[in-house]
């Protein structure tokens, strides 16, 4: 779990990222949810942004993602939600101390 201050720092980090996956009307498959474990192990900080054809809200979206990866929701703003996920063997992201 991350704290308050961490997660301020990742959502300054976020400001600067372009959302790099769409989730649209198909929704969370295991393709997705494939590829977004690779991003997470080199990037390990991405932005997502859910379409108006998407059955489901960013919240919902950031929800369910976070469970099928494993990583921590970090803000969800209108239709973009940003998540993160430290890579257990090199950390590209070095948090602030708790």
């Amino acid at each position: 779990m991350i704290t308050s201050k961490q997660r301020a720092f990742l959502r300054s980090k976020a400001n600067e990222l372009d959302a790099i996956f769409q989730i649209g009307k198909g929704g969370i498959n295991e393709n997705l949810i494939a590829q977004l474990n690779d991003v997470l192990e080199s990037r390990e900080l991405i932005k997502i942004k859910v379409l108006e054809t998407a059955l489901m809200t960013a919240r919902e979206a950031s929800e369910a993602v976070c469970a099928a990866t494993g990583a921590e929701p970090v803000q969800c703003i209108g239709t973009k939600f940003v998540i993160y996920r430290p890579n257990s063997e090199k950390p590209v992201l070095v948090l602030p101390k708790a």
